[in-house]
């Protein structure tokens, strides 16, 4: 079963249940992955829809630092409530300390020692959590703290 059918069946039970939230937000879903396969002209692959998913959640999790800044919880939750929808179709998310321990045998394999080097070691970090679900933010924390930037 593709992702795609996948939501849409996730559509037919929340209608059924009527899940008004989550079914905004899985209507959101099929319309960014319908998206983006107009925009391929042909049937996305699970790598490609994954990635689409974690460009949602990414977006919300920006959106949710926004609202939070600017004084509107209300929105926030929403953001929020909107990721728990959308993580169901994502796999589990690597921990702290296993990005920590990728970080560290990376800094180990490029040979940075200065803050300098964040954007390689950056770099080469990302590679090798390709496919994986892991903060963007969280990485470079930790990238940041090791080389003391």
């Amino acid at each position: 079963m593709t992702f795609l059918e996948r939501i849409n069946e996730d559509l037919k039970s929340a209608m059924k249940n009527k899940e008004a939230d989550r079914l905004s937000t899985l209507r959101m879903v099929k319309t960014a992955l319908k998206n983006r396969e107009i925009d391929k002209m042909e049937p996305l692959t699970d790598e490609e829809a994954l990635a689409a998913l974690r460009t949602l959640v990414k977006q919300r999790r920006d959106s949710i630092e926004q609202y939070t800044k600017a004084g509107r919880t209300e929105l926030a939750e929403k953001e929020a409530a909107e990721i728990k929808v959308i993580e169901v179709y994502l796999p589990a998310a690597l921990d702290e300390a296993a990005v920590a321990q990728v970080v560290a045998a990376t800094i180990a394999e490029t040979g940075a020692s200065s803050p300098k080097d964040v954007g390689v070691v950056m770099k080469a970090v990302l590679a090798k959590l390709a496919g994986e679900t892991v903060d963007g933010k969280l990485i470079n924390q930790l990238v940041k703290s090791k080389l003391g930037a």
